[in-house]
């Protein structure tokens, strides 16, 4: 663990931080770029804080999947939480704390094997402690019907049942499994939640450790198994399942699930203006506490740099990032990314990095993001523009003597960050 005054040494070192307003966010080899009445919270930390009753401080950094969002801060940074040596790995960003009365609600804990995190403007008084009980609730509710991690959820009761026997399914995940299947027919059959066999094959789950190509044969077999449409058929409120063996894993839409969830209870309460996320999928509602649009950065898809690409002005919205540039591994000079195209049971092989999605919901964000980043640019820029879709491509060149990154955004993004 490193020591505060270390860490607070380490984060001056790389940006020159406001001392009386505003907040401060450098990229690691730049000095500081912009003074703001907000600040961004880095990609690759989780949300620490930490109070004092007269001169509270809250200061956070969130690790999140592929974008950094920001929090709002109260008063002068004061002091600082240990942090793990491994939350320093990658950083890029020095944040500072901001004027106290900048945000009124800040709470962060974990789920579904992640963290979640919650900014919110309390104008109306709400009992922070009343909240967090509910936000409890929600959260609980939600990991024992989605949660593959919950032996006892209704996820991994599904996961469990091989009999051809009709399971009955609670709403909620009849919801899912309705947007699930709507992403599915319209990325091409490349959204699909019964992956995991070939996810863990390719060394990317709990199964095996990754670097092992599987043989031609281990994949074939795994793929009787595969395919949402074929596999998961939904009839008045329950599930037939194609295979005994099929199965569902929720990672690339729960997170999105449950962070709507959450933001449904702070609107239950009154809230309007708040961002909720879950291991980096996001929706936000309203404003900030300044009256400006969620301010959320995208991140370059380069694990060793970390680098901002483009900051981006949300409300309203969903938002979630893919990319294939944190979880792949590389054997014989090839690279393996757990981005797996379904049609051949492999990783992909183009050349996108990532992509993010603003959608309705963080739900759909979260599944689109996933569909577009499996299709690639090429095939994926045509079905996001014939549904509408609001996403932003980041490609990776090597045809340079450094990697390089090219973006390219879809109509509908375009549209909505042009306000």
């Amino acid at each position: 663990m490193l020591h505060a005054n270390v860490i607070l040494s380490l984060l001056v070192s790389v940006a020159n931080v406001a001392t009386d307003c505003g907040c401060v966010y450098a990229e690691s080899r730049q000095t500081a770029s912009a003074i703001r009445p907000f600040f961004y919270c880095f990609s690759s930390l989780r949300a620490i804080m930490c109070r004092r009753q007269k001169k509270e401080l809250v200061f956070a950094a969130m690790r999140h999947r592929r974008h950094v969002s920001y929090l709002q801060a109260h008063n002068e940074v004061l002091a600082m939480p240990s942090l793990s040596r491994r939350s320093f790995i990658f950083m890029a960003l020095a944040v500072a704390a901001c004027k106290r009365g900048a945000a009124d609600i800040l709470l962060s804990g974990q789920t579904m094997g992640t963290s979640y995190s919650i900014v919110g403007v309390n104008s109306s008084g709400i009992a922070e402690a009343e909240l967090k009980d509910a936000i409890n609730e929600t959260l609980l509710d939600v990991d024992t019907k989605m949660s593959n991690w919950n032996s006892a959820s209704e996820v991994s009761t599904i996961n469990a049942h091989s009999l051809k026997t009709p399971l009955p399914l609670s709403p909620d995940m009849s919801s899912l499994l309705e947007a699930a299947h709507h992403v599915h027919a319209a990325s091409e059959g490349q959204f699909d939640i019964t992956l995991g066999p070939l996810i863990d094959l390719w060394g990317f789950g709990a199964a095996r450790p990754p670097g092992i190509i599987p043989a031609d044969a281990e994949i074939t077999a795994a793929m009787r198994s595969v395919g949402q449409k074929e596999m998961l058929q939904v009839k008045d409120g329950q599930l037939y399942k194609g295979h005994p063996d099929a199965a569902m894993y929720l990672s690339a839409i729960g997170k999105g699930f449950g962070v709507d969830r959450l933001g449904d209870t702070l609107a239950q309460f009154g809230l309007t203006n708040y961002m909720v996320e879950i291991g980096g999928d996001i929706v936000t509602s309203g404003t900030n506490a300044q009256g400006q649009l969620w301010q959320i950065a995208i991140e370059t898809p380069d694990a060793l740099t970390r680098s901002i690409h483009q900051v981006v002005g949300v409300a309203d919205l969903g938002m979630a990032t893919s990319g294939d540039y944190r979880n792949y591994f590389e054997k014989d000079g090839v690279r393996y990314s757990h981005i797996i195209d379904r049609d051949t049971g492999r990783p992909v092989t183009h050349a996108t990095a990532s992509v993010t999605v603003l959608a309705e919901n963080a739900m759909l964000a979260d599944a689109w993001a996933t569909a577009l980043l499996a299709l690639g640019q090429e095939r994926g820029l045509d079905v996001a523009e014939k549904h509408k879709i609001a996403a932003l491509f980041i490609e990776r060149s090597a045809k340079t003597d450094h990697v390089t990154f090219n973006a390219t955004p879809s109509t509908e993004f375009d549209a909505i960050i042009a306000g």
